[in-house]
């Protein structure tokens, strides 16, 4: 271990983060209906209600990973949307899995590391 490892999550937290705000970012501005079309479109039961909590994790579940507020949470969270992103859309879609596999990736990375000491969680735990 060197002096710049406990840091990895934090550098984690905003590529992952970020990626996610991004995509959630697009679905909120194309609306509830946009994203509802897109997942009956692939055959999603429930689309409206996948359809919230997909933005949701895409946008505030983004911003609480990047502050690194109830990451673990969060990153499972994504973790799950990508696995089913990977299986239920892309696969049988014949389209290519490389930034769905990456987040996948870096969304378990953050359940092992957790928020990392550069976090709003840390602040707030010491200055209880």
């Amino acid at each position: 271990m060197n002096a710049l490892t406990p840091y990895a999550a934090f550098f984690m937290r905003l590529a992952v983060g970020g990626v996610f705000l991004v995509h959630g970012l697009s679905k909120f501005h194309r609306g509830i209906p946009a994203t509802t079309l897109f997942l009956h479109d692939v055959g999603f039961p429930f689309a409206v209600i996948f359809a919230v909590i997909l933005i949701g994790i895409e946008t505030i579940g983004a911003i609480c990973v990047i502050f690194g507020i109830f990451t673990r949470f969060w990153s499972i969270c994504m973790a799950v949307e990508m696995v089913v992103a990977i299986l239920a859309v892309r696969l049988p879609h014949g389209g290519n899995i490389e930034l769905e596999g990456l987040l996948f990736a870096g969304a378990i990375t953050l359940v092992a590391l957790g928020d990392g000491p550069l976090s709003i969680a840390v602040k707030l735990k010491h200055s209880s």
